[in-house]
């Protein structure tokens, strides 16, 4: 037994070491590029110019100038820096958070480079961010609600599915958003009772029956769409949210029309994130959800109603995903089309894991595919030599270097996806 525990730490530290060295040298790459490919590559008198929001009221744009070359080579040294320090020793628990700061440098460096000798609004650029990321981030909150109870939900992208039909019929039969929003919210949460059914009451593969109720959800809100509500267009016209400014915080320049000047549905983002976060980690609900999760036999033993637990946590992710539907229907797009979610509810099933389970970790992912769906859209503008097809790839790339573990193994629910039949 002691030669074994022996043998499990030499094989952590070898993973650890190796993948300290993996990231050092990523972390040098990017910064070969900032250097060799962007700083090279701009025009040495050439300015980039960013336009920031001042507030809503002035509703003008402030000009951020930046000497591209000048600002590209600090860039450069500062990310190699952190690459040698961390192919030399490390920087233990902070890596993740380095890695964060090495990625946005990355990231700003590109935006610097791309907008050399032009003009980007880099105000419309983050508020876009913002909301793109919403569904996905939404979606990333529903499979935490589920999976920090040890059931598996692939079925969020047909949740949302059916809360983006029923929000728009709902909303348009009765002519009220808000009662549309309940019946999307609602519409998710059956079926992920037919998901708990399944998986929870009759012990049935999670996979399969999220499978299932997917296939069904995509089949069925296809049909209602082409034999009634393309039909009948006065099914499928809710109206959508308005945008509502916050007093006073909207009038904050830059940040202020990007955060506080917006829809229900980013708000709710925005709430959910840290409401989660805290419900989770601070409240004995949060434990009960979380011990389910990990060792269910051992919450039954301490008093915990293991399948009442996952059932509520089921039924609120199904209404999480429910909203995240709502999002398309009421908040964007004032109507509903055959597969109008377009995969949100994968990608945010991504984000879920890429965020290690936690709500605050999912958000920030969900922002990096917020982000990326935002800037191919800007390269026409820009006119920049690539593809907008390769950055729709990075956020799927990045995902599968998480998974790989370059940024530590994943701690996904110890129970998740298992069974649990009281003794």
């Amino acid at each position: 037994m002691a030669s074994a525990t022996v043998n499990l730490k030499d094989e952590q530290v070898a993973v650890n070491y190796t993948r300290q060295r993996v990231m050092g040298i990523v972390f040098l790459t990017l910064a070969a590029v900032l250097w060799f490919v962007f700083a090279q590559g701009v025009e040495p008198d050439a300015i980039t110019k960013f336009g920031l929001p001042a507030s809503t009221q002035l509703g003008d744009n402030i000009d951020w100038e930046l000497m591209s070359r000048s600002t590209l080579i600090p860039l450069a040294l500062i990310t190699a820096v952190l690459g040698g320090v961390q192919l030399a020793r490390g920087f233990g628990q902070y890596t993740n958070l380095v890695l964060a700061i090495v990625v946005l440098l990355f990231i700003f460096g590109f935006l610097v480079w791309g907008a050399s000798g032009k003009s980007l609004n880099l105000g419309g650029l983050l508020g876009a961010m913002i909301v793109r990321s919403v569904p996905i981030t939404l979606a990333a909150m529903s499979g935490i609600l589920s999976e920090r109870a040890g059931i598996v939900n692939i079925a969020i992208e047909g949740m949302m599915l059916l809360g983006a039909m029923a929000g728009a019929l709902v909303g348009s039969l009765t002519e009220s958003l808000w009662i549309g929003l309940f019946g999307a919210v609602a519409a998710g949460a059956l079926l992920a009772a037919a998901h708990g059914a399944l998986s929870i009451r009759y012990r049935i593969n999670q996979i399969v029956s999220g499978t299932v109720l997917l296939i069904f959800a995509t089949g069925f809100t296809s049909f209602i769409d082409a034999k009634f509500l393309q039909e009948y267009q006065e099914l499928n016209n809710p109206g959508t949210f308005k945008s509502w400014e916050i007093p006073v915080l909207s009038q904050i320049p830059v940040i202020g029309p990007i955060l506080f000047n917006n829809n229900l549905f980013v708000y709710a983002m925005f709430l959910s994130v840290p409401l989660l976060h805290f419900m989770f980690y601070y409240t004995k609900w949060g434990l009960r959800v979380r011990s389910v999760g990990e060792h269910p036999k051992a919450a039954d033993t301490l008093g915990i109603n293991v399948i009442r637990t996952r059932w509520i946590s089921v039924l609120c992710s199904g209404g999480m995903a429910g909203l995240a539907g709502a999002y398309f229907t009421l908040g964007s797009v004032p109507r509903f089309d055959e597969g109008l979610t377009a995969g949100r509810g994968f990608i945010g099933l991504a984000a879920m894991i890429f965020g290690n389970w936690n709500p605050i970790g999912s958000f920030g992912a969900g922002l990096l595919f917020g982000f990326s769906d935002a800037l191919q859209t800007k390269l026409a503008i820009l006119r920049l030599p690539i593809p907008s097809e390769f950055l729709l790839m990075l956020p799927y790339v990045a995902t599968m270097v998480v998974l790989a573990g370059l940024v530590g193994k994943g701690q996904m629910p110890a129970a998740d996806g298992e069974p649990y039949e009281k003794e």
